[in-house]
């Protein structure tokens, strides 16, 4: 009788560990453990390949833009110096991005000169829709993840893509706060993808 029960323990015991090795997962758990996707980087979408996606009215869920001025500065003051920034290779810009340079540029010249010495413009809007193949990471991702299944992807942002030598951001004011526009634009060339370049005109 004893050997019949230890040999019944023992077979329930075995069971329990094969099933904790071998049986699967229910997908609910794993969903709840992989809920956080990993961002992918900027890297991904800076380079222009394909056809550009930019019909929305055929698209729903398009994330809106994060750009919230694209005027800044005194709207309605005439001034005689355009200084702009214009890139120099063919890109695409993701949309915080555009405002994250929008921001860095318009604060510095707040803070240098005052908001009634010059007029910012940002001159591309962002477009183009970007799609991502949006993979599941953490314990048991590869029970979630589908593979290149239905890899289309799912808007996750939108871009401007640019030409080279196109303006970007474009500052006007006066000849005495050419320097100081400058060093602005240096500072927000650093938030975009590509090697840029700063151009001084006058405005007729």
């Amino acid at each position: 009788m004893v050997l019949k029960r230890l040999k019944k323990q023992i077979k329930f015991h075995v069971k329990n560990i094969i099933n904790t090795l071998f049986i699967s997962i229910p997908s609910s758990t794993v969903k709840n453990r992989c809920k956080k996707m990993a961002r992918k980087p900027g890297s991904m979408y800076r380079y222009v390949r394909g056809q550009p996606t930019t019909r929305r009215e055929y698209i729903g869920g398009v994330p809106n833009s994060r750009i919230t001025q694209f005027v800044m500065g005194n709207k309605a003051g005439e001034f005689p110096v355009q200084i702009s920034l214009s890139v120099n290779e063919k890109c695409q810009i993701r949309h915080n991005a555009l405002e994250s340079a929008r921001i860095t540029v318009n604060r510095t010249m707040e803070k240098e000169i005052g908001i009634a010495n010059y007029k910012i413009q940002i001159r591309v809007y962002p477009h183009v829709i970007l799609r991502e193949n949006k993979q599941a990471t953490g314990a048991g991702a590869d029970r979630v993840s589908q593979g290149m299944r239905s890899s289309y992807g799912k808007n996750v942002g939108t871009a401007a893509r640019v030409q080279p030598n196109q303006k970007v951001i474009t500052i006007e004011t006066t000849e005495e706060h050419i320097q100081q526009a400058k060093i602005a634009l240096r500072k927000a060339g650093i938030k975009i993808p590509s090697p840029c370049s700063i151009s001084v005109e006058m405005n007729n």
